[in-house]
C-alpha cells in the first residue's frame, strides 16, 4: 500500500489508539419535537453528508464520520456540536499517536480503491479489517494533512467562484427570456419601469414583439434514437467507428465528449435518419436526480458526425425562423423547465417524449436578437467553459488533480513529478 511502515486498523483499536462506533437513530417525530440548530450527519455522500438539524447534540469533539449505508465515504468533522445517525459511523481518535486529518486523508485516498454498496456495507467489524494506517511520527502527519488542507481550501475557493459565476448564469438567463435585447445589445428596462414594452403570456411577461409559438414551428426536424434491435450492445465497437450520443453526453448548455462510444460504419449507415453533425441540439428525454429531463447542449463543430441513441432527441430548427443555439439556451431556462414538469411521465426517472416536447411554447424573437441573446449568454459562458485552459472549472481540476498527486505520493509512496 505505501513505502510508510503500515499497521491495520484494528491493531490500533486493539492497542486504544482508535475507537470506532456507531450513530443513534433520529426519527422525525425526534427532530420536530427538539428543534434547534445543531447538525445531524446521515449516510449521503452529498452535502457533507447533512441530514437535517436537530436542538439536541451527542458529540462536542473532534472525529471522523463514515456512511456506513452510503457507500463508506469518510468525512472530517471538526470539534462542533452535532449528532451522527445509526447509519454512520464515527471513529475516535485517543492519544497522541494520530493526527485526525491525516487519518482522515488516509483513509479517504483508500476508498478510492474500494467498493460499498447497500449489499456489501460499511460496518465497522468490515472496515476494520480493510484500511491501514502508516505508523509515521505525529509531526510528520500533521505536516502532510495541512498541504492537503491547503489544496482542500483552494479547491473549495474555486468551487465558490464556479457556484457564484453559475447564480450569474441562471439570472442572466431569466433576463434573456423575459427582457430579451435591444438592437445595441442590452437588455431591455425591467417590466417595472417600462410595461409598454411587455407583453403577458402564459408563459410569463415577455417582450411585446416576440410571437408566441409551439416548438414545432421553430423545428425542422426532431428525432428520437433508434430503438430495440435497431441499436444492440453487439452493435458497439472498440475501436473508434462512428460516435454514438449517449445521455450522460448531454449536459445543460455543454456536449460532454468525457464519456465515448462507437458502432461500425456499416452499422451506422442504417441509421442515417439518426446522424447528428456540428450545431445539431440534442436534448435529453429521460432525467435522473441530478440531470433534468428537457436539458440540452449543442453538438461541437469539431467533432465527427454520429448518431443519437434512444431517448436523446436531435433537432435541427427552420434556419429562417430560429437560431439552434437559441432553442438550446431556451431548453435550458425556468420557462422551458416548468413547461416540461407538466408533460413529464414516469415515476422513478422523468421522460418526455418528442411529441409533447413539440408542445412546449417559446417566445420567438427574430434571428438578429436571438443572435444578441446567444453573444450575451456566451459572453458569461466562457468565464466558466470546460475548455479554455485558464478557465474557473479547469483550474479546478488541476488543483484536485494536484491533489490526488500529493496523496498518491505520500500514501502509495509512488512520486510524482
Amino acid at each position: 500500500m505505501s513505502e510508510f511502515p503500515t499497521q491495520r486498523l484494528d491493531e490500533f483499536i486493539a492497542d486504544g489508539s482508535v475507537l470506532l462506533g456507531r450513530g443513534d437513530v433520529i426519527s422525525k417525530d425526534d427532530i420536530e419535537a427538539h428543534p434547534g440548530p445543531y447538525p445531524i450527519y446521515s449516510s449521503s455522500a452529498h452535502n457533507n453528508g447533512k441530514f437535517g438539524e436537530y436542538g439536541k447534540f451527542m458529540f462536542d469533539e473532534e472525529l471522523i464520520t463514515w456512511s456506513v449505508d452510503g457507500g463508506g465515504y469518510f468525512f472530517y468533522r471538526a470539534k462542533h456540536k452535532y449528532s451522527v445517525t445509526n447509519v454512520c459511523g464515527y471513529m475516535r481518535l485517543r492519544g497522541e499517536k494520530l493526527h485526525p486529518k491525516f487519518v482522515y486523508y488516509s483513509l479517504a485516498n483508500q476508498h478510492r480503491y474500494l467498493t460499498f454498496d447497500y449489499t456489501t456495507k460499511a460496518h465497522p467489524s468490515v472496515i476494520k479489517k480493510q484500511y491501514w494506517l502508516p505508523t509515521i511520527a505525529r509531526e510528520q502527519q500533521q505536516k502532510i494533512a495541512a498541504i492537503l488542507t491547503g489544496i482542500d481550501t483552494a479547491i473549495e475557493k474555486t468551487e465558490a467562484l464556479i457556484a457564484k459565476y453559475q447564480q450569474i448564469k441562471a439570472g442572466l438567463m431569466h433576463d434573456l427570456f423575459t427582457r430579451g435585447v435591444t438592437a445595441n445589445g442590452k437588455l431591455r428596462p425591467p417590466r417595472e419601469q417600462a410595461p409598454e414594452l411587455y407583453q403577458q403570456t402564459l408563459m410569463g411577461w415577455i417582450p411585446k414583439e416576440w410571437a408566441v409559438k409551439d416548438l414545432s414551428y421553430a423545428l425542422e426536424s426532431v428525432v428520437d434514437g433508434p430503438f430495440g434491435s435497431n441499436l444492440k450492445t453487439e452493435h458497439y465497437v472498440v475501436d473508434p467507428g462512428i460516435r454514438v450520443v449517449r445521455l450522460q453526453n448531454v449536459v445543460e448548455f455543454d456536449y460532454n465528449d468525457n464519456d465515448k462510444a462507437f458502432i461500425s460504419d456499416r452499422h451506422a449507415n442504417f441509421l442515417l435518419r439518426n446522424k447528428v453533425v456540428g450545431g445539431d441540439v440534442l436534448i435529453a428525454g429521460l432525467g435522473e436526480e441530478r440531470y433534468p429531463v428537457g436539458r440540452a447542449c449543442c453538438y461541437p463543430d469539431d467533432i465527427d458526425p454520429a448518431i443519437n441513441k434512444a431517448d436523446c432527441f436531435r433537432a435541427r430548427c427552420n434556419p429562417g425562423v430560429m437560431k439552434n443555439r437559441f432553442f438550446m439556451l431556451f431548453l435550458n431556462s425556468g420557462m422551458a423547465r416548468r413547461q416540461v414538469r407538466r408533460y413529464e411521465q414516469g415515476v422513478t426517472r422523468p421522460r418526455i417524449n418528442t411529441g409533447n416536447l413539440k408542445r412546449l411554447s417559446i417566445g420567438v424573437p427574430d434571428l438578429n436578437e436571438q443572435v444578441q441573446i446567444v453573444a450575451k449568454f456566451d459572453a458569461v459562458q466562457s468565464v466558466i467553459q470546460v475548455e479554455p485552459r485558464f478557465s474557473i472549472r479547469a483550474s479546478s481540476r488541476r488543483i484536485n488533480g494536484r491533489k490526488f498527486g500529493w496523496q498518491v505520493e505520500y500514501f502509495c509512496g509512488i512520486p510524482q513529478a
